[in-house]
C-alpha cells in the first residue's frame, strides 16, 4: 500500500512540475527561461519557487514512506538537511546548464552540444558521488534497511523529477529541422 501511495504522490509531483513549467503564457522578460520551438517557459522566480516546493514535497514523501523512531528521526533529519544543502548546489549547476542550453538552443554548434552533454554527465556524476558520500552518514542515523530505503526513495524521486524536466527540453538535433 505504501509503495502505491508513493507512486501516486510522485505522479502528482510530476504533473505539478509539468503544469508549472508548461501551463504559462510565453513571456519575453529578461529573467525568463525560454527555448525557441520548445515547450519550456518559466521565469527564474518561478523556477526557484518550484524547486523550493519540490524539495518540501520530497521531504514529505520521504517522511511518509520511511518509518523512524523519534531518536532515528532526530539524527536522520540533521544528516538529511546537510545532504540536501549539498545536493542543492549540484542542482543549481544543473539549472544553470538548462539556462545555458535554452540560451544556445537555436544556434548550438556540434562542439557546443558535446561540451553541454559532457558537463551534464559531470553534474550527474557529482550527484552520484554525493549519494555515495552520505551512505555512511545516513547509516549512522538509521539501520541498514532504512538507509537503503532512504536512498531508494531519494533516487526514485530524483529520477522522476529528472525525467519530467528532460521531457520538457527539446532534443539538440531538433534545432536543425
Amino acid at each position: 500500500m505504501k509503495a502505491r501511495s508513493l507512486v501516486v504522490a510522485l505522479a502528482v509531483v510530476c504533473v505539478f512540475l509539468a503544469w508549472k513549467l508548461v501551463a504559462r503564457p510565453v513571456q519575453q522578460a529578461q529573467n525568463t527561461l525560454t527555448i525557441k520551438g520548445g515547450p519550456l517557459v518559466a521565469s527564474e522566480a518561478d523556477i526557484q519557487l518550484l524547486r523550493q516546493d519540490l524539495r518540501a514535497q520530497k521531504q514529505k514523501l520521504i517522511a511518509q514512506n520511511l518509518p523512524m523512531t523519534e531518536s532515528e528521526a532526530v539524527k536522520f533529519w540533521a544528516v538529511y538537511n546537510r545532504y540536501t544543502d549539498e545536493l542543492r548546489q549540484i542542482n543549481d549547476e544543473k539549472f544553470r546548464l538548462i539556462k545555458q542550453y535554452s540560451d544556445m538552443w537555436g544556434g548550438m554548434s556540434n562542439e557546443d552540444a558535446l561540451v553541454y552533454i559532457r558537463r551534464w554527465l559531470e553534474v550527474d556524476a557529482q550527484a552520484h558521488e554525493l549519494r555515495s558520500k552520505y551512505v555512511m552518514d545516513v547509516s549512522k542515523a538509521l539501520p541498514g534497511k532504512k538507509t537503503a530505503t532512504f536512498f531508494q526513495l531519494d533516487r526514485r524521486i530524483g529520477m522522476m523529477m529528472d525525467l519530467q524536466l528532460s521531457s520538457q527540453l527539446p532534443l539538440a538535433i531538433s534545432q536543425d529541422r
